[in-house]
């Protein structure tokens, strides 16, 4: 599980005296205890992994000017643990099939194939692009 991948790399953190990994991975873990938390408030299950990967895609869109090139060290940092994005062939080979997988005859299906995507998919793929790309694989 990625939460356990995590706690491993602070404690990789630590023997190796990284300070800059080690606060990240602190921040991210106090992160996703938060966001355990507000869940378990919610009457929700802790986060799953695909749930954690929305969180940590917050990192990417601070957009803190004065801490830029600490937010870019945090981000390689973090970026070790998400999934490899597809690439944009795979992404339309992806919304093929799940076109065909679910009948989807045009606009009104919209939802139900990118709703699919984000089941089988999420974190590989940036849903903005798909998005559009679906809606032009419909419209033909």
């Amino acid at each position: 599980m990625l939460r356990d991948d995590i706690n491993n790399a602070v404690k990789d953190a630590m023997r190796a005296k990284d300070e800059r990994k080690l606060s990240t991975l602190r921040m991210v873990n106090s992160t996703i205890k938060n966001a355990d938390i507000a869940a378990r408030g919610e009457g929700k299950p802790p986060l799953t992994d695909a749930d954690l990967l929305g969180v940590f895609e917050l990192y990417d869109k601070g957009g803190r000017a004065e801490l830029a090139n600490q937010e870019r060290e945090e981000i390689a940092i973090i970026s070790a643990y998400l999934p490899k994005q597809m690439s944009e062939d795979d992404v339309k080979a992806a919304i093929a099939a799940v076109i065909a997988e679910t009948n989807a005859a045009g606009m009104k299906d919209m939802g139900k194939v990118i709703a699919a995507l984000k089941a089988k998919y999420a974190g590989q793929m940036d849903f903005g692009k798909a998005s559009g790309m679906v809606k032009a694989a419909l419209a033909s």
